[in-house]
Order: C-alpha cells, then structure tokens, then sequence
C-alpha cells in the first residue's frame, strides 16, 4: 500500500540528518532544501544541536507528528524507531536507506521482517531498505545526485537498484528527458517495482498524470501484478519500457523435455513483456532513447522521410531502420527540389546539403507532413561543422513540432559544436536523439512491439471434467501414453491412431488395424532418436517384428507406440510452467529442427488466436511453415488453434510442468499430433 503520507508529505523527519554532506544523513537533507521543499522538515541526531540552519532533536520520541520519516541509521536500530515513529508520531511512510538487511545476513533479514511487521500493521508505506530513496515533484528525499527537472508530466521511474537510477538519469538528462517521480525500492521489503507500478496505475488520471514509464528490475517476484497493471496503463494510453538485469540460461540446462530446455526463466520474461506491450531494452542508453521516442507523438505508420544536411548519418540511419522493419519510401518533387539549392535531392533521404537553411528546413518539412501522403514520420539530422551558429534552424524545428500532425525526431549529434543551440532547444521544452543508429533501432523496436493482449481471453472449449479426472488418477511424472491421448482428446487436439503394445505378437496385430506403413517408438527413454529408438515408414510385418526385438531392449524402454506414417511438414508446440508466472506455451518447427535452430516463439497463458497468430508469424522460420519452393505448408489457422488449445489444457491442468507436442504433421488441409509428453506434479 502507497499512502498519501509517502507522495506528498506535509512534514518530513530525517533520522541520521548530518552537517556533512558527503554522508547520505547530510545529503538527503542538503537536498531537501536545495529542491525547496515546501513543507516541516525535522532532523534527528543526538550529537547535534543544529543541523544545516534546522534545530535538531535528540531522539525520535522528542518529533512532533510526522508524516514520512527517512532514516540514515545503523539497521539494528531501525526497527525500534520505526516503532516509536508508527505508533506514537503517526507517521504512515518510511524510507529506509541503511544497509545491512535480509542482503548481507539472516540477522539483517530478521530486522528487516520486524520492520515490515510494523509497518504493516499501522498501515505505513516502506520503500528500502538500501535504497538511494524517492523523489518527485513534491519532495526530493534522496540522497544522491543528480536531481532531474521534476514535472508532473515527465517520467516515472522505478528502479530496483539505487546506483543504476542514478546512472539512468544521468544519461536522460543531457537529452533533454525529465521526471514525475523516481523511486529506487532496493530490497523491496514491502514495496517492490510492481507495487509502484500498481499504485501508479489505480490511481492514474489522463488529465495529470505521466503517460510514460521506465522500469529497472533485477528479479520480477510478482509477475501477474506487473502484467495486469503494464498492461492497464498502456491500455489507458501509457507506454512502458523496461529492463530487466540477468538473462541466463544456465537454469534450463538439465531440463527433460525439448520445452523445458527452451523456456529460460528469462523466456517468461520477454514473453510477459510482449504480452503487456513493454518494450524491452537491454542498456541505460537503449531505455532513455526509447523514453525519449516516447515523449513524442507516437509513430502511426513505418514509412519514415529522413531530412539532413548530412549524407553519412543518413545512410547509417537508412540501414538502422529498413534492418530493423521500418521504410523509406522514394519521394519525388519537382516543386520542392525547386526551393532547394542546387545539388540537393529530394529522393529520401531529403538532403538539402551542407549549406541549408532554417527556412528551407521549413518547407521540406511542411512538404512531408501535408503533401507526401505515404509519409508517417519524420527524423531531422541537423549538426553544424562550427562554422556558424543554428539558434535560427532550431527554432525553426520546435515551432514545425508543435503544428505538425506527424512526429519529428529530432537528431542534433553535435554536441560540442552546437552545445549552447541544443542547450537552447531542449530549455524549449525538447529532448535530443544525438546518435542516428541508437534512434533508428530503439524506433524499430519500439514500433514493433505490439499493444498488450485484451483483459479477457476467450479460449477454446475443452473437457474440464475430463482433463480433471486424468490428473486426479494419474501419479507424478510423465504421463503414461493412453492417458497422453486420452488428455488430447480433451483438449481438443486432432492426433493419429495409435497403440502401445508390450509384445510382439501385440505389434503385428496393432500394424494391421492402423494400416502400414507405421512408424514404431520407443516408450521410455526421453530422447528417443538419440538412443535408436524410432523407425520410420516401417513396410512389412517382418520389419514390424524385428523391429520390436531391437527396441525393446533399449534401456529404460516400457513398451512401444506404434502409429501410422505420415507425411508433411513438421511443427512442434509445447508448455513449461514458470513459477510465479504460469504456463508458457512454445510454438516452431518441429521433429529435429526444434534442437538444431531452436527458433521457438512464447506465450503466457492464456493465449488468444491472435496472439498464436503473431507467435507463428514471428518465427524466424514462418516462411517454411507457409511453404516454400514447391512444399507445401502448414494450415496457419489449425496451428494456431492447436496452440490455444495447449494453453486452455495447462489453464485446465495447472498441475503439467512441461508438455511437449512433437512433431504435429500437417499440411494445408489438417494436422496431427504424432507424438507427445506430459510431465505432471500435483499440489500437495
């Protein structure tokens, strides 16, 4: 729970308030006063009398009430002064910037549950402990630098480390960003990066609040939280950009199927992500050119008119965004290329060379937003070799900003020759993109990720009470294979005919009923190719027999499957179950492509068809799937039924930990699954 007591406090106590500066107690209070801040500021420390100017008081028991207290104190004596602050000084907010808690011992971790204790039980707000703290435009109660121009329609900013904020901030500001509010939640003991996120979202109004958000997260501890608010607040007309630190896969190496070796925890991540519709980014500069694309008109289209003075940085800006999806399209206009000098084209990119003017800069851009149709948006490179100042080209540019329908991104790369002109132009109001490349990709990215799925989703029907009563007579592990089939069915999931026999004699008779030729595997082993263990297009009750002895005495093999032979094109789809997240379904090629190219695409269940859809579509491999050079393909809409209905099963059964359907073989008319796993655990 966020108070109101934590956003906007009437009174203020800093406990540990110091005379020197260089100590966080010192800091935090220097920079409270600097900021202004308008409301009662008390000090507490027992050494002193008078601290910066502010008469101080010896002890918590001796402060008036006191709406946010932010303590710069030894850990072991938090606790006890939370107490007192909660119980006597009804205080409802705390910032904790002392170190030593549940990140350097189990002691720290016992002080740090003590504190949460009270605070949860006076109904107090915590962020901490071992944080730099929060600000906004009501207070600036860190106790670090650099302290951003604060407005209410800047960026909020929630990071869960202390020196990565300072270090993200520190690379917004020079490009002109600023900031509603910044809140460094370190341990997270009460309120961690969702918390925040869904304060923001339950109480954001259209008329005042940011419309833009940056996250820092090193670990997602609650993933569903992050999801339905991300989501709600770009629904509401956000945008969010995040990133989350540590993406290893070291964790899914010794998993047993294809999909639990493919679905990293940080594949649930990025998979949450795009279903939430935050842009994920992987570095400070990638994050705050992203936030700087977000504070202007959002790109409704992916034709793109590039205008510079400059030929090289709009060829690197050209490859950055046609690589990465987005286009510029040839122009042609005799009338404009008149009102340029000579030597200029207007071909896009629109280069009006070296010697261009304010004014003509003027004109191409009233050309692009009014008479060149196919064109969305715009990116300006104006630099200057030295030779004279561009105050004039500048304004020019803010005043088209402010009358164009269409977005202008401004690229001002000289930094030292032109400093005092984009010091000028971002007074005005205006952010800065001063490398083309890092524009154009972070453009791309930011115009390809999709907005977030609907609240609700429609999955297809399955048989509940079927599905139930396999689980609830089945024991931990793989499912044995009657019973595979028999939750396919449930589920809806076309498969072929099959039988597992245990003799051979059993063999011969099940080859006949489903027709040769047959396809014969081992049940068992996990990786069946690897040890042998499948034939293929088996012709003949011989080789139906043969066949039988050799595999059967495979080590770990139980039986074999038997199916009829098909032919087609190979996919594959499969779930994990991800704790805290939930179920994440996999789709890609199949058979041994999956291993080879493990190009895979993710969902968060549940899944609508649109986003199976999308999930195939993305797939490196999607023009396989189509079919290419005389194969035929896959039915796109049976794929992606077949993948909802994975996702309705796991919604159905929360008890499969991994599930893999491998290969289903189709073509245009139908698709079947072959052959398929389900590893189950159920709640204790």
């Amino acid at each position: 729970m966020i108070t109101q007591q934590l956003i906007h406090p009437k009174s203020i106590a800093v406990i540990g308030g110091s005379n020197d500066v260089t100590k966080p107690g010192g800091k935090l209070v220097k920079n409270l006063l600097d900021n202004n801040f308008d409301g009662a500021l008390y000090v507490v420390n027992p050494k002193e009398t008078i601290i910066q100017g502010i008469p101080c008081h010896k002890s918590a028991t001796d402060l008036p009430q006191t709406d946010l207290a932010i303590l710069a104190i030894a850990a072991k004596y938090c606790p006890e002064t939370v107490e007192i602050l909660a119980s006597q000084k009804g205080t409802r907010a705390f910032i904790i910037l002392s170190a030593g808690f549940h990140e350097e011992s189990k002691a720290g971790g016992i002080l740090e549950d003590q504190i949460v204790e009270t605070c949860n039980r006076y109904g107090a707000s915590l962020i901490g402990p071992n944080c730099i703290g929060m600000m906004n435009y009501h207070h600036t109660s860190v106790f670090s630098l650099p302290i951003p121009k604060l407005d209410p329609k800047g960026i909020d900013f929630i990071s869960g480390s202390g020196a990565t904020a300072v270090f993200i901030m520190e690379t917004a500001i020079p490009k002109g960003l600023t900031f509603s509010s910044v809140y460094s939640v370190g341990n997270s003991a009460q309120l961690g990066v969702e918390d925040v996120l869904k304060y923001l979202d339950e109480t954001f109004d259209p008329e005042s609040s940011s419309r833009v958000k940056l996250l820092y997260i090193e670990s997602v501890n609650k993933p569903q939280m992050l999801l339905k608010h991300a989501s709600s607040l770009i629904r509401k007309g956000c945008r969010i950009a995040a990133i989350k630190a540590g993406s290893s896969s070291a964790g899914s190496r010794a998993a047993s199927s294809h999909t639990g070796a493919l679905a990293s925890p940080d594949v649930a991540v990025e998979t949450l992500f795009r279903k939430a519709g935050i842009v994920r980014c992987y570095g400070r500069e990638e994050l705050t050119t992203v936030a700087s694309i977000f504070m202007h008109k959002e790109l409704k289209g992916k034709n793109i008119a590039i205008i510079t003075h400059a030929g090289g940085p709009a060829v690197m800006l050209t490859d950055a965004l046609s690589n990465g999806g987005l286009e510029i399209p040839k122009l042609e206009s005799p009338e404009l290329l008149a009102k340029l000098f000579p030597g200029s084209s207007v071909a896009n990119p629109i280069d009006f060379l070296a010697t261009g003017t304010a004014e003509q800069l003027g004109e191409i851009i009233d050309y692009c937003d009014t008479k060149f149709d196919s064109i969305d948006g715009m990116a300006v490179i104006f630099g200057s070799p030295g030779l004279f100042e561009v105050f004039d080209v500048y304004k020019v540019l803010d005043e088209k900003m402010k009358s164009c329908r269409k977005p202008i991104f401004p690229i001002l790369p000289s930094i030292v020759n032109v400093k005092k002109e984009i010091e000028y132009f971002i007074s005005l109001g205006r952010i800065n993109f001063p490398d083309e490349v890092v524009f154009g990709n972070a453009l791309c990215k930011v115009y390809n990720t999709l907005k977030p799925e609907p609240e609700t989703i429609e999955l297809p029907k399955v048989e509940i009470e079927k599905i139930r009563y396999i689980i609830q007579t089945s024991e931990d592990g793989y499912l044995h294979p009657v019973k595979v089939q028999e939750m396919l069915d449930a589920a809806g999931i076309p498969r072929a005919g099959e039988a597992v026999v245990n003799t051979k004699e059993d063999a011969i008779v099940a080859a006949g009923k489903l027709g040769l030729p047959v396809v014969m595997k081992v049940v068992g082993p996990v990786h069946k190719s690897d040890v042998g263990g499948v034939a293929l297009n088996v012709q003949n009750f011989d080789t139906v027999a043969s066949e039988f002895d050799r595999m059967i005495r495979i080590p770990e093999t139980t039986a074999i499957l038997i199916q009829p032979m098909l032919s087609g094109q190979y996919v594959y789809v499969g779930a994990k179950f991800e704790p805290k997240f939930g179920h994440m379904v996999l789709c890609g090629l199949g058979g041994i492509y999956i291993e080879v190219l493990k190009d895979v695409q993710s969902g968060l269940s549940p899944i609508s068809i649109s986003e199976a859809h999308s999930m195939i579509r993305n797939l490196k491999s999607y023009k396989i799937i189509q079919g290419v050079r005389g194969q035929e393909g896959i039915n796109e809409n049976l794929y992606a039924d077949v993948i909802t209905r994975v996702a309705a099963l796991c919604e159905a059964a929360p008890e499969i930990m991994e599930m893999d359907i491998n290969p289903l073989i189709g073509n245009l008319s139908k698709l079947t699954a072959v052959d398929a796993r389900i590893n189950i655990k159920r709640q204790s």
